[in-house]
């Protein structure tokens, strides 16, 4: 086990450990709740994993993508830290792969329940059931209307086949979690949140008795959460739900709660974070609204004013979801308005 260094601070934020356990070694960040550290093959290397103490064994959060690294990795943590406790069961937070990838294989090779949302249960088996459905005509329409280069609309339309790739078949069943529930851990109770915007019915826990907010991707130290229009919802307002479960989330837990989020570092200071994720979305809105003052533009035109490096096209396919993400705000906020002159070469204007 890994014991608490110096404190790092940095813009409001504590952050109680500043360097992440390694391999199998774990931090105890509170009262029998352990955290894990998995590592994932993308820029974004890595994805945090929470043991519960649960009576004579550990609930799980969160898994991993599903690949022989990461099964090893779990082998490796139950033979080893875990050795002679048993897994209690498994809670998933979102359908993203770094969360619900292994899924499946835990609860079997464990022999362990699955907890996770209806909608994260669904939408893990809608795209793996389906995962050439984003490239059929209606969806690269979409995006070509938006000013979607081809080979960009191309790559799209793989991202089921990816995401198959990284996900293992589901259990054929699961208990569904909802915000409001309270389930007993170990004797604790931990509150269920849900919120919106980076996937639909992401959950989170809260842990009153040691104040403990196991966050999720929901809110993140020193990166903000992609949220992203994808073609399935074209109208949809992700960024306008994920900036209310801002507002919730300072609402219902306290200021001073640890954090304990899907990826990077534990700190304290969730108002403070949440007030600057809010902030930079406010500030991304009004780049847009500085661009478009130029005249109308498209979403894709719009890509470079949020995302001026250079991007490949993987990057740009996520870029142009989040830019989408936006628009579709501004627009229900009556910031922009749609230019449908022309159906297959959409552009927004200040309204």
């Amino acid at each position: 086990m890994l014991k608490k260094t110096e404190a790092a601070t940095d813009d409001g934020l504590h952050f109680p450990w500043a360097e992440p356990p390694a391999g199998e070694a774990y931090v105890e960040v509170a009262p029998g709740i352990l955290w894990f550290r998995i590592p994932l093959p993308f820029r974004l290397d890595h994805v945090n994993i929470y043991l519960i103490e649960d009576g004579d064994g550990w609930a799980v959060l969160d898994t991993g993508i599903s690949n022989q690294a990461t099964r090893d990795a779990w082998e490796r943590i139950v033979s080893g830290p875990l050795a002679g406790r048993r897994l209690t069961r498994l809670i998933v937070s979102h359908f993203h792969p770094d969360h619900i990838g292994l899924a499946g294989w835990l609860c079997e090779r464990f022999e362990i329940p699955l907890l996770t949302s209806q909608t994260g249960y669904l939408g893990c088996i809608n795209i793996s059931l389906s995962p050439n459905a984003v490239g059929e005509k209606p969806y690269q329409d979409f995006y070509r209307s938006h000013g979607m280069s081809l080979e960009t609309a191309q790559l799209v339309a793989t991202h089921g086949n990816g995401y198959l790739r990284m996900v293992s078949p589901l259990p054929p069943t699961f208990r569904r979690l909802v915000a409001g529930d309270v389930i007993d851990i170990g004797g604790r109770e931990f509150e269920v949140l849900s919120a919106d915007g980076h996937a639909p019915e992401q959950l989170m826990l809260y842990l009153a008795e040691e104040n403990v907010f196991l966050a999720s991707d929901q809110v993140l130290a020193k990166i903000t959460p992609n949220v992203s229009v994808w073609a399935v919802e074209p109208e949809g307002d992700p960024l306008g739900l994920y900036i209310r479960s801002l507002r919730v989330i300072e609402n219902a837990i306290p200021g001073d709660a640890l954090v304990l989020p899907g990826h990077q570092l534990p700190f304290y200071g969730l108002h403070e974070r949440a007030r600057q994720l809010a902030a930079h979305h406010a500030e991304r809105c009004e780049r847009i609204a500085k661009a478009c003052g130029e005249g109308a533009k498209s979403v894709a035109d719009l890509v470079p004013v949020l995302f001026p490096r250079q991007l490949d096209p993987h990057q740009l396919s996520f870029a142009f979801s989040e830019t989408h993400a936006h628009v579709n705000y501004m627009v229900g906020r009556r910031e922009l308005v749609w230019d449908r002159a022309e159906p297959e070469r959409l552009r927004v204007m200040l309204a």
